[in-house]
């Protein structure tokens, strides 16, 4: 439960849970960077912790093999052999690595009563929270892009969703996904001193550990903006422009089957787009509004945890393609 930094950090154990005031330059010059982080996780309550373990556990299991089940769903049956499904198992993939970023480190600490993570640990875990997040978001835009031309451009849906198209859209998500990690390695590499250690959440949050950083912030600001709008704005933006032009296509649609037959297929990526990013901005208003890093952490577990463990839910429950396709798979599976 020890916090271990180097012998000559500024940052020493005794000073759990109170921040200390940065070195000036000189000061610096006789620093050397920290080692170790510590976790402050959910609750400190031990007759809790038990509760915790096996809540989690639980949770990470249901979304491993409901996010599975998707995959090999799709992968095995050829009737969805197509584009839409094609960008969905990616996106069971982005959420399998998603929570597996955050959530087996916190199980271990349960399990363990250890809520250290060396530096090298907590830069990693930073890095792929960072890539799955934005793949994440990349692919919910792609998706709705996929919508768009299904409803706006039926006629024309397989000569432009080509898999040419699909699998370069794909690609160039993960491209931006790996800048985005990267360009927020690069900030956090340089950051070699903090006024503490100990972290207010259950993993290495990249906002927080900036905000203990003794470093010039304006740089961090242009990289972060930068980064929030790969990763943030840019997918809202073709979001909404993609529901826009679907949504004025569907409206010119003479018969009310019609319209709900084009709105039905819109359904399930629509609920997770609203999950996906209602949970993330719920989250940024509440740390922003409630000033408490404890409750930020317990709001967080909503899109790092419950997110992903509802999608594979969403999208078979309301699609009758899944069903059947997960129904002939389990039983052969059996």
């Amino acid at each position: 439960m020890g916090r271990a930094v180097d012998r000559h950090s500024f940052v020493t154990p005794q000073h759990k849970g109170s921040a200390v005031q940065c070195p000036s330059y000189t000061e610096q010059q006789n620093l050397t960077r920290v080692s170790e982080f510590f976790l402050v996780g959910l609750s400190d309550d031990p007759e809790l912790q038990p509760f915790l373990f096996v809540l989690f556990l639980s949770m990470y299991l249901v979304t491993v093999l409901g996010n599975l089940l998707i995959i090999l769903a799709v992968t095995c049956d050829s009737h969805l052999h197509t584009p839409m499904y094609f960008f969905l198992s990616n996106l069971s993939l982005a959420d399998i690595g998603f929570t597996s970023t955050t959530v087996p480190k916190m199980i271990v600490d349960i399990q363990t009563h250890s809520r250290v993570i060396s530096y090298a640990g907590c830069l990693t875990q930073m890095s792929f929270f960072m890539l799955f997040g934005c793949l994440d978001s990349l692919l919910l835009a792609v998706m709705a892009y996929d919508r768009f031309v299904a409803i706006c451009h039926p006629l024309h849906y397989l000569v432009i969703m080509n898999p040419r198209l699909c699998g370069l859209l794909v690609l160039i998500s993960l491209s931006l996904s790996l800048l985005v990690s990267q360009m927020h390695n690069s900030v956090v590499l340089k950051l070699t001193y903090f006024k503490d250690v100990e972290i207010s959440h259950f993993f290495c949050d990249p906002s927080q550990l900036l905000s203990l950083a003794c470093s010039d912030p304006f740089t961090n600001n242009i990289v972060m903006y930068f980064v929030g709008a790969i990763s943030g704005f840019l997918p809202i933006a073709g979001i909404l422009f993609s529901y826009y032009k679907i949504v004025s296509s569907v409206l010119r649609l003479p018969s009310s089957g019609g319209r709900y037959r084009a709105f039905s297929t819109c359904g399930s990526h629509l609920a997770v787009v609203c999950l996906f990013y209602g949970t993330g901005l719920g989250v940024y208003l509440s740390s922003a509004v409630l000033l408490s890093p404890r409750k930020d952490a317990v709001a967080s577990v909503v899109y790092t945890v419950v997110t992903p463990m509802l999608n594979p839910f969403i999208y078979s429950l309301r699609n009758s393609d899944i069903k059947r396709a997960m129904r002939r798979f389990l039983s052969k599976a059996i």
